[in-house]
């Protein structure tokens, strides 16, 4: 398998800057205050996609070949690679196809369609989904993306923690919300090379914790995956996010959903964000971890909330 390089990060950034301006990265006191600490936000929620993935698409559309635009990509997604990879194939002009699980919200893949993707439900999990992706990219001679394995696509995810510690040097951790793991591989690669002091901690719902028990065991784990959601809605772990993760990220963090949602309504009121579930992990994990440092950052990795998640967001401050 392919390893994953900080020169690989230079060349996505440099792919990627031809079409996506860097996000910003913001402070906030009132979320300051909330958490005790000096808190960096890197906002990915306003990608045009509305996550960070669209950074993986953008990387891979700038490496097909010829022969794979007219043949066609095929992946398997919750969401947000859906909408990554149909903006890929948009970029490239080569037909897309997305299997995504039954449980995938309708909001998700009706924004895929509408970027030119044909979306297909099958499966109840990803790992479901992917093997049927699989089996229809043999049967239609497409390629076959993976969500985490692709060199390309970790590499441009890679790229928001370039921006972030170009900006911000001297920041003691960064809290990354993990799925797959491309994210927070990609951190590793970066910190290894710009801040070498700094703390990579990745955070995962408790109700999907295939990455978690990959990262402590070293190999690819399968889990149960019971969380809300979609964005962290993972059962299998990924090999190339994990050959980096194990031995080189220095925490793993797994909270409840419910403390997600929570860190969901503190953005919406702290930081004027609209945040989904996976993109308010990060913070769900600086909230609940007691040994917080004093200057970090966490990744606010997409704001395509679904109407339910919405809705929760509301239930919970009407509370409160």
């Amino acid at each position: 398998m392919t390893a994953l390089t900080f020169a690989g990060v230079l060349h996505a950034a440099d792919v990627i800057a031809d079409e996506l301006p860097p996000t910003p990265s913001w402070i906030y006191p009132a979320l300051n205050e909330a958490v005790g600490a000096q808190v960096v936000v890197k906002h990915e929620n306003v990608q045009p996609t509305g996550a960070f993935k669209v950074r993986g698409g953008v990387s891979l559309a700038a490496g097909l070949t010829g022969a794979e635009r007219r043949a066609g990509l095929i992946s398997a997604s919750t969401g947000n690679h859906a909408q990554s990879l149909a903006y890929a194939g948009r970029l490239a002009q080569a037909p897309t196809v997305v299997v995504m699980p039954v449980t995938a919200p309708e909001e998700k893949a009706h924004a895929t369609r509408l970027l030119g993707a044909e979306v297909i439900r099958h499966g109840a999990t990803m790992t479901e989904s992917c093997q049927h992706a699989m089996q229809l990219a043999a049967e239609r001679g497409m390629r076959f993306v993976s969500p985490g394995d692709d060199p390309a696509i970790v590499h441009g995810h890679a790229t928001i923690y370039l921006e972030l510690l170009r900006r911000h040097p001297d920041l003691e951790a960064i809290y990354v919300p993990v799925g797959s793991g491309s994210g927070a591989a990609g951190a590793c690669v970066v910190r290894d090379e710009l801040a070498p002091d700094c703390r990579i901690i990745g955070v995962q719902s408790a109700a999907a914790p295939a990455a978690y028990n990959s990262w402590r065991s070293g190999r690819v784990e399968q889990a149960d995956c019971g969380t809300r959601f979609s964005g962290v809605a993972t059962s299998s772990g990924s090999q190339l996010p994990l050959s980096v993760m194990h031995g080189r990220m220095d925490d793993f963090l797994l909270v409840d959903d419910d403390r997600i949602l929570e860190a969901m309504r503190l953005f919406s009121t702290a930081a004027h964000t609209l945040a989904e579930g996976a993109g308010a992990a990060a913070l769900a994990g600086l909230l609940q971890h007691a040994e917080h440092p004093q200057r970090c950052a966490v990744v606010c990795s997409g704001g395509n909330a679904d109407a339910r998640e919405i809705a929760d967001i509301g239930a919970v401050a009407a509370v409160a």
